[in-house]
């Protein structure tokens, strides 16, 4: 084949005639891809619904990979015998040179067939925690958010926020992260979590007060998440093989050698968990105030010295 007096090495009519319809194909199903893209978002947009854009979005991209797919090997491969040939030296290529890219791929229909977490999720894959805001054939994509202090000060990189909010940073894991750690999914069945506030007071405190007053306050926040959770948790037992719990705020003892340690247990929601516990604690602090009850801490009060001697020789 020529072009401009230019011999092209190896490309004949036949083979040029067949690059410039795979490059027209290309082109093609690119435009009708992001035209049905466009389609889609601006219909769904009134719906708000993300998790039903998410979906709208994997089924676009299957199809235009399953059209394009179909119409390269059509246009190269008219020949039955070369396209099993073809096949067979390219399946042995890419199962040798791109396996971890194969198993990255394998993921993404693993998570999608089994459910494990779906766009808006809160999840910790591969070592980070945070809000799954995409989801590719090869990595998913997670706005990373905060761990706890004693987390935060050995993770690599380092870790600034030491609490379940966003960092800022956009973190990318590979999908063949869910074949080799666990997938910790927080929204995915029951979109609530336990969580515990836990304060000392000294034994001579009244502890019955103080325990009225953890119980007061986590009810007063947590009341309408109860109200959610027990449906939650109805539909848990419903799916799984789960006994009956009790959602309810609850305020358990623990005897040390120092003081009293009260820990109330209540559900919250998966997000703004900071907000609630810290409005909260305000509020308990507050109230134990008024009622007198301290906060037992290991610190020494030195109240006197005794008397010294001092003997000079001289």
């Amino acid at each position: 084949m020529e072009l401009f007096g230019i011999r092209f090495v190896g490309i004949n009519p036949e083979n040029g005639q067949k690059l410039l319809l795979t490059i027209a194909f290309i082109i093609i199903i690119w435009l009708l891809q992001r035209l049905a893209k466009s389609l889609t978002k601006r219909w769904l947009r009134r719906r708000q619904n993300e998790r039903l854009q998410f979906w709208a979005r994997q089924a676009i991209n299957l199809l235009s990979a399953i059209v394009l797919l179909v119409s390269l090997v059509s246009i190269w491969f008219d020949d039955p015998t070369r396209l099993a040939t073809a096949l067979g030296l390219v399946t042995a290529g890419l199962a040798f040179a791109l396996q971890r890219v194969i198993t990255a791929l394998a993921g993404y229909f693993v998570i999608l067939r089994g459910n494990t977490f779906n766009v808006g999720d809160r999840i910790t894959m591969g070592g980070v925690r945070g809000d799954v805001i995409a989801l590719d054939f090869i990595q998913t994509t997670i706005m990373e958010m905060g761990q706890p202090a004693s987390i935060a000060e050995s993770a690599d990189p380092a870790m600034w926020v030491k609490s379940r909010q966003f960092t800022g940073r956009i973190v990318t894991v590979t999908n063949d992260k869910i074949f080799d750690e666990p997938v910790y999914n927080y929204t995915r069945d029951f979109p609530y979590l336990w969580e515990e506030i836990s304060i000392p007071i000294t034994y001579t405190a009244d502890r019955h007060r103080a325990e009225q007053i953890l119980l007061e306050c986590a009810d007063r926040y947590t009341i309408k998440i109860n109200e959610m959770s027990q449906e939650a948790w109805q539909h848990m037992q419903y799916r799984y093989a789960i006994k009956p719990v009790d959602l309810t705020p609850k305020v358990y003892y623990r005897i040390t050698d120092n003081w009293l340690e009260l820990t109330v247990r209540f559900v919250v929601g998966e997000h703004a968990i900071r907000d609630l516990k810290d409005a909260m604690s305000r509020d308990i602090l507050t109230l134990f105030d008024e009622a007198g009850i301290g906060i037992a801490s290991a610190t020494v009060d030195i109240v006197g010295f005794p008397s010294l001697r001092v003997k000079n020789n001289s």
